[in-house]
């Protein structure tokens, strides 16, 4: 979770991008560190796999502001996709403060995207963490390939929603990044609740930047700063 450092007045949040393999976690944060000016970022560490690398960096937003004198500084890491690295996936998401699940929306990756999310649900799990009360954002990569499932698909597949068990909260609730949807909403007599999604081309940088500042903005409201 979120430590606050009294000698540097920051607040430090982890976010961590989950996915399958090769879906885009690695090019999201290679974008954002390329656009943050050098000046309020860390290094850019890599540790390569076979297949592909776990990069993690550090930045200081200067958008955010300050809170109660505090600045937020945010850690972004990405996990290895591959199944067989889950003893890595599970460390990385050790203390984590919010969660970018970055699908791949090719069709033929569906299999693999559930198959992350689900090991995504089990690792949280262990650290005791419950994905519906986590910061979490989806983003769906790779929206520009003629294969691309629809995103009707994709939120079918990935996030269909969750029950809201609070009658506080079991109103409508509008989607803000989407006009004319809805993140909580009553289905059959269900109220459910889904994660905010956004689209994206992450070579290109489309979506990137959208999707870490909805994120970031959940983890702000979950620390009662926002």
């Amino acid at each position: 979770m979120s430590m606050i450092n009294y000698a540097s007045r920051e607040i430090n949040c982890k976010l961590v991008y989950y996915g399958p393999g090769l879906g885009g976690k690695t090019t999201n944060l290679e974008f954002v560190f390329n656009k943050v000016a050098p000046n309020a970022r860390g290094k850019l560490i890599s540790l390569a796999t076979e297949t592909e690398r776990t990069l993690f960096f550090d930045f200081l937003p200067v958008d955010l502001g300050t809170i109660r004198g505090f600045k937020t500084r945010f850690h972004l890491y990405t996990v290895p996709g591959q199944v067989y690295y889950n003893a890595s996936r599970k460390l990385i998401l050790k203390g984590v403060d919010g969660v970018v699940f970055v699908a791949d929306s090719q069709i033929e990756r569906m299999e693999a995207n559930i198959e992350a999310m689900q090991n995504l649900y089990d690792n949280l799990s262990q650290h005791g963490f419950n994905i519906t009360a986590l910061p979490f954002v989806m983003q769906y990569n790779k929206r520009d390939l003629p294969n691309a499932a629809t995103i009707q698909e994709l939120q079918a597949a990935l996030n269909p929603g969750w029950p809201v068990e609070d009658p506080a909260r079991q109103r409508v609730t509008p989607d803000p990044y989407h006009e004319g949807e809805n993140l909580i909403e009553e289905v059959g007599g269900q109220w459910i609740e889904r994660a905010p999604y956004f689209e994206a081309v992450a070579m290109n940088g489309d979506g990137v930047f959208d999707t870490l500042k909805a994120v970031s903005k959940l983890v702000l409201k979950s620390l009662g700063t926002a």
